[in-house]
């Protein structure tokens, strides 16, 4: 079992930045693979960037450019970094891992509780 939780969202007009954060614990030596998915209200989950236990990151085109993907082993912790955020970028992060790389489709098999962020105009 993997446990997965996030934080760091919160609301930040247009243009600002946040980072979120999503510690792991558990069986996670056997995850390489995670990704961070947003869901806005009436929407469909869909994932936003992705990386592997080396290090290859993938990314939405939505976001591209704006927001980094990183990871610390040390601290079993997954990151986001968000930039020039947008009003767009309104919806509910989560964390997801598995050990099977899905890339930025939502198969994934452990998933965090979400941390809102809300951007607004």
């Amino acid at each position: 079992q993997v446990q997965l939780v996030e934080s760091g969202g919160g609301s930040v007009q247009s243009g600002g930045s946040l980072r979120l954060s999503c510690a792991a614990s558990g069986d996670i030596y056997s995850m390489s693979y995670m990704g961070w998915f947003r869901q806005a209200p009436g929407k469909e989950r869909e994932g936003v960037a992705t990386i592997d236990s080396i290090g290859s990151r993938g990314y939405a085109d939505s976001v591209k450019g704006r927001f980094t993907i990183s990871q610390d082993k040390a601290k079993n912790t997954l990151y986001l970094q968000m930039n020039s955020l947008k009003s767009e970028d309104t919806a509910m992060y989560y964390c997801a891992a598995d050990r099977i790389w899905w890339w930025l489709s939502a198969n994934y098999t452990y998933w965090g509780q979400g941390t809102q962020v809300t951007v607004s105009s």
